[in-house]
């Protein structure tokens, strides 16, 4: 009975180590913008700086040519690894696009958020038509993300192509 005892009790210790380690585990990861949502606050050690940004739009309709003004906001945070993340909201604080460049490919789980399945489903066609290395580029009407680099020198971006406000393109986020 005894010997029980201190088996349950050796289990249980255990388990509480594991379940502190993952708590732990789980605080200590940085916090990342999530597509179509809020923008990420600033984990320790890490430091964050937003610029706002008007741009004139050109958009034509049946009166000719009309001129709208963009305003969107690009948050960027460099992390304690010195990775640098860039966040694109709307004027209603929404992240429409992400940008990285840094040592390493960040986990895109988190800034994907719901996206992140399609993204998985994209990367596994793209390696089976041509194998595993290389860049990785995935496009479909509701998710763009591209990514590549070289060993300690990543960089990608993703965006959502319905959400991008007027005047903002593609090649603006970076």
């Amino acid at each position: 009975m005894k010997a029980l005892k201190q088996t349950r009790h050796r289990h249980l210790g255990r388990a509480l180590a594991i379940a502190a380690g993952a708590i732990g585990v789980c605080a200590a990861m940085p916090a990342f913008a999530v597509l179509g949502g809020s923008p990420m606050s600033t984990p320790d050690g890490a430091t964050s700086e937003a610029q706002s940004v008007a741009r004139a739009a050109t958009a034509s309709g049946a009166s000719g040519a009309s001129a709208a003004v963009s305003n969107y906001t690009v948050r960027s945070t460099t992390l304690a690894s010195g990775t640098v993340i860039n966040e694109y909201l709307d004027a209603q604080g929404v992240v429409f696009g992400i940008a990285w460049r840094g040592s390493r490919v960040p986990d895109l789980s988190a800034p994907l958020g719901s996206y992140f399945p399609q993204y998985q489903q994209g990367v596994k066609a793209q390696r089976a038509a041509r194998g595993g290395r290389g860049p990785v580029s995935v496009q479909s009407s509701g998710l763009v993300v591209q990514s590549g680099g070289h060993m300690g020198a990543f960089n990608g971006n993703a965006y959502l192509p319905q959400s991008l406000p007027a005047g903002v393109s593609a090649s603006d986020i970076q």
